[in-house]
């Protein structure tokens, strides 16, 4: 219950630290370290910024966001007007592939459909059109479609983990099947959990990336060393 209540306090501090939301307009609920958010926000962009915000609070392990977009005043756009602007912001987009990606808007809702080769190109095009005025959400339906064979991707997740400075890839299994992959073994923290997980969606033609790795302190390595 005391980290709960330490957990709230520091999320709401967060929130105070963040210059595009009101935080005095935003419930904050703290149960077993989930994060629940309730309120009212402007904009779609700075329900994100909110959610983000709790997220990267330490003690964190999850947040339930219940926050409401209603735009107002300017901010106000009519389902035509959303969708003009999102097809632009998306054609000018360079991550975006170009003609791969489509959009529907209702009431000001916008759904992307569509396939890429790529998971960034598919959150690119979700970044693109996240923060227009007038949106009040997105729904990404955009399809990740596999490039290259299981084995070959397999291969080069491997060589990704590899690269990276600060894992040690001996510690990591790496299993795909079809476009999904799965990563097994331990790492020293969650940075490293993290990167690990990012190097695995930077492979051509991953849909899915299952993390199962598990984070083993230097305590547990001494006592294994120890055991030994």
């Amino acid at each position: 219950m005391f980290q709960d209540k330490s957990v709230q306090e520091d999320v709401i501090r967060e929130l105070d630290w963040e210059p595009v939301c009101h935080s005095s307009e935003i419930g904050v609920g703290v149960k077993d370290g989930i994060v629940t958010l309730s309120g009212v926000v402007s904009s779609h962009a700075v329900k994100r910024a909110v959610e983000r915000a709790a997220g990267r609070v330490r003690g964190v392990r999850a947040v339930s966001s219940q926050l409401e977009v209603k735009p107002v005043g300017l901010a106000e756009r009519t389902d035509g007007d959303i969708a003009w602007a999102a097809a632009n912001a998306l054609a000018w987009n360079a991550l975006v592939p170009p003609e791969r990606v489509w959009v529907s808007v209702s009431k000001g809702w916008i759904v992307l459909e569509g396939a890429v080769e790529r998971r960034f190109q598919k959150m690119a095009a979700e970044d693109a059109v996240s923060d227009l005025a007038g949106v009040v959400g997105v729904t990404n339906l955009i399809a990740v479609r596999p490039t290259v064979a299981p084995r070959e991707l397999k291969e080069e997740i491997e060589t990704a983990l590899e690269r990276a400075a600060d894992l040690d890839s001996r510690q990591i299994v790496v299993e795909v099947e079809g476009d999904c992959a799965r990563l097994w073994g331990c790492v020293r923290s969650v940075g490293q959990r993290e990167a690990a997980e990012r190097a695995a969606w930077s492979a051509a033609g991953v849909r899915n990336v299952s993390n199962h790795l598990t984070i083993e302190s230097h305590v547990d390595r001494q006592a294994k060393s120890g055991a030994a």
